[in-house]
């Protein structure tokens, strides 16, 4: 029988691409997701402390997040994800059964601890593993299509949400959160990994785990994925973000572009409201934004051909969009804040796949978990701030003005990339995005 070589790698990243895109519907496809704000005022809470539930929930991710990040990188990624949709499962179970502020504050505890688990982890084992099969220029279309995996997971539990509380109110919605995490975690332990062991004395450098092959083929020398310890680990990837100039970059680069219409998104119901729409027309005008944001996912393999300054294009277009749809103040501009979550969403991919062809060294997830956590400081100050202008000038003036970080970026990119087109015209063509 013949044998084509190829193919296995094919197989393989494909199995990868099943069990990514499977993990990421899973781990969103939560009931409680639409409704647990109702449960809080339901329980008797006021608005300052649903408000400060919020910020419970950011300040453990924050605190969470590199640490975990180092603990991936030195005992296991897949063990990580597999935890974390069960400690999250753990946090809705105390919500429905023992509703109260104290079980409602363990339990952000626990989805933001969950949080902090699987940043990082998937995006450093996914790249890793495609790059030992020689196939990391697929990272960007992968991570993509999980992305909007996990929006149409949102999707869906917007649509069951109703029809399941009906049945059996909000135990029954609780049940059906945990039953998707609970599924996700058993997806989790389907994750290829390979990693090596830290060299002893005499023993070679080239052992892998799990019978895996040597980095002598595809990628070798991309990521040495040693298992360092977990001190070790996270001084290694502190060490990366702080000698290294790219990688540096690449992380604030990553953080911003993420948090900003990430924070706004919170903010788009009141956006939608202050059009004249009433309640049950709002959900209509969110599909929208929703609608986008799968799309921009689905974009990544067209947006790798971005170069730098047709990225710094898509940044500069995005935010005029949401400018104009935000101060048009009405149903039909939500059409162009549609197109600006598409925009961001595909900047946004396109950010992380930058970032992780920068790491060169063992740390990666530590290195992404730094990502993540500059990403969740900016959404807080993010949050701040548009608290600030609301208030004093209304929600489209605000998203309007949330708007200007992505020009100021655009514009320092595009500067960017003019200088080493006259420096070294090679790289201008080379699809760089800073």
């Amino acid at each position: 029988m013949t044998v084509h070589p190829p193919r296995v790698p094919d197989a393989r990243v494909r199995r990868l691409a099943a069990t990514l895109y499977g993990y990421a519907f899973l781990s969103e496809l939560v009931l409680l997701y639409p409704l647990y704000a109702l449960l809080f005022s339901e329980t008797g809470l006021s608005v300052w402390q649903i408000s400060s539930l919020f910020v419970i929930w950011s300040a453990a991710s924050i605190l969470l997040e590199v640490p975990s990040g180092a603990f991936a990188d030195a005992f296991s990624r897949r063990l990580l994800l597999s935890l974390a949709p069960v400690v999250a499962a753990a946090g809705f179970a105390l919500w429905v059964l023992v509703p109260s502020y104290p079980a409602f504050a363990v339990g952000f505890v626990l989805w933001g601890a969950a949080g902090a688990l699987a940043s990082g982890a998937l995006e450093a084992l996914v790249f890793t593993e495609l790059d030992r099969l020689g196939a990391a220029g697929r990272y960007a279309r992968l991570i993509g299509r999980a992305k909007t995996a996990e929006t149409l997971a949102v999707l869906a539990s917007i649509l069951l949400a109703g029809p399941v509380f009906a049945v059996g109110g909000y135990p029954a919605i609780g049940a059906a959160s945990v039953l998707a995490c609970l599924l996700a975690a058993a997806v989790a332990t389907r994750f290829p990994e390979h990693r090596r062991r830290a060299p002893a004395q005499a023993a070679p450098t080239d052992v892998v785990t799990e019978a895996g092959p040597d980095r002598s083929g595809p990628g070798a020398g991309a990521d040495d994925d040693e298992d360092l310890g977990w001190w070790a680990s996270l001084r290694a990837g502190l060490a990366e973000v702080r000698a290294d100039r790219a990688v540096r970059a690449a992380v604030l680069l990553a953080a911003v572009v993420a948090a900003v219409w990430g924070a706004l998104d919170e903010y788009t119901p009141l956006l939608a409201r202050d059009t004249g729409v009433g309640e049950a027309t709002v959900p209509l005008l969110l599909l929208l934004t929703w609608i986008g944001v799968a799309v921009g996912g689905l974009l990544a393999p067209a947006g790798e051909r971005l170069t730098a300054r047709g990225y710094a294009g898509l940044l500069a277009l995005s935010a005029l969009a949401l400018a104009a749809g935000a101060l048009f103040a009405r149903p039909a501009g939500f059409a162009l804040v549609a197109v600006a979550f598409c925009g961001f969403q595909l900047a946004t991919v396109l950010a992380d796949a930058r970032l992780q062809a920068r790491i060169t060294g063992g740390s990666r997830a530590t290195v992404t978990s730094l990502a993540g956590m500059a990403t969740d400081v900016t959404i807080i100050a993010v949050y701040g701030g548009y608290g600030l202008l609301a208030t004093g000038a209304g929600n489209g003036v605000a998203f309007a003005v949330a708007a200007v970080p992505y020009l100021v970026m655009a514009l320092l990119l595009a500067s960017r990339a003019g200088r080493l087109a006259r420096r070294r015209p090679e790289r201008a063509s080379a699809g760089h995005i800073g």
